[in-house]
């Protein structure tokens, strides 16, 4: 059937509708020296956080309202720009749709802060889809959710990137045919931190994988859940400098390894590396016992130092530092009753 062109009335109708919408789109926008803010949400101008992504430039905000926003897949190309949810966090559920094949929503080379948003059910061909693609930049998140992803948020592999997590959760991989959904995976970015989150039943893949030259994980809550069959709850496979303080790691007993956390598995180290692990709770509930901290030492530079220090080491299992480690005050103890 062949397409017929618009009439000349029909382009000038259709001008002034978007006109229109872009004028009342405007108006629910409040200027402020830092730029202005755009409200999403029911009964606002703009319903979908595609649209605002459209209008908003350079240092501006975007509010999101409550609720449940299906399908509303985005790229975030602003160099500078802040996402927040208003109240009861807004859940982005993807209903079978993606960004850019990737993810429900892409964020490119920019200073990306992302509040109280929760991201669900993303599925893309290839088994990685996640709630965030993080390509580039800097991108911050802070009470974030992100559950039932076959990735939860996966990053780039540019070395000049930063994320930093806190107050977040990552949880309930899905079962993925020939794909491993990680919780949270880094790629080999420069700096990651993550501090007061809760990362909980995996499926075969980690719950949390990062490759980056420097990691701080402080002070969350790793917890592959009674019937959870994560492989490792921290994996740090290409080494790099590493500190993992004031955790708790609970291991399933139906987990898929039997390490807890993971050192340079894969090699390939960056140029300087170091792992301090101090002030831990390590729990294995596993009865053939474990492993709960693992350094691949052969595959890591000679000498490579490794503190293991304060640690709680509850049920079964051993620590298996390296030639180049101290274990100093860790303390031995029964799986705790629930």
């Amino acid at each position: 059937m062949p397409i017929t062109p618009p009439t000349r009335r029909q382009v000038l109708r259709a001008s002034v509708a978007w006109a229109l919408a872009d004028a009342l789109a405007t108006r629910t926008a409040t200027a402020t020296p830092a730029g202005q803010t755009w409200r999403v949400g029911p009964g606002e101008a703009l319903t979908r956080i595609a649209d605002a992504l459209r209008r908003a430039a350079d240092g501006d905000t975007i509010e999101v309202a409550s609720g449940t926003y299906r399908g509303d897949v985005a790229v975030i190309r602003q160099r500078r720009l802040r996402i927040v949810g208003i109240g009861e966090s807004p859940v982005f559920d993807a209903d079978g749709r993606n960004a850019e094949g990737k993810a429900i929503w892409v964020v490119h080379d920019g200073d990306i802060r992302i509040e109280n948003i929760a991201f669900r059910g993303a599925r893309v061909p290839d088994g990685n889809g996640a709630g965030i693609r993080f390509q580039a930049g800097r991108l911050q998140l802070h009470r974030c959710r992100f559950v039932d992803n076959q990735m939860g948020l996966l990053t780039g592999n540019v070395a000049e990137s930063e994320l930093v997590i806190t107050d977040s959760e990552f949880a309930d991989a899905p079962h993925n045919p020939g794909s491993l959904p990680h919780l949270l995976y880094v790629g080999r970015i420069g700096r990651f931190s993550i501090r007061g989150s809760v990362l909980r039943r995996g499926n075969e893949g980690h719950l949390l994988k990062s490759r980056a030259c420097t990691s701080t994980i402080t002070g969350n809550w790793f917890d592959d859940g009674r019937d959870g069959q994560a492989s490792y709850e921290i994996d740090l496979p290409n080494g790099g400098i590493a500190e993992v303080t004031g955790n708790t790691l609970v291991q399933s007993p139906l987990t898929q390894n039997p390490v807890m956390l993971s050192y340079g598995a894969e090699g390939k180290p960056w140029d300087e590396n170091r792992l301090t692990v101090e002030g831990n709770t390590f729990v294995n509930r596993r009865n053939e016992g474990g492993t709960f901290v693992r350094v691949w030492a052969e595959r890591l530079p000679a000498g490579t130092p490794v503190l293991s220090r304060g640690n709680r080491l509850l049920g079964p299992g051993d620590l298996e530092l390296g030639p180049n480690s101290r274990s100093e005050g860790d303390q031995r103890g029964p799986v705790p009753a629930d």
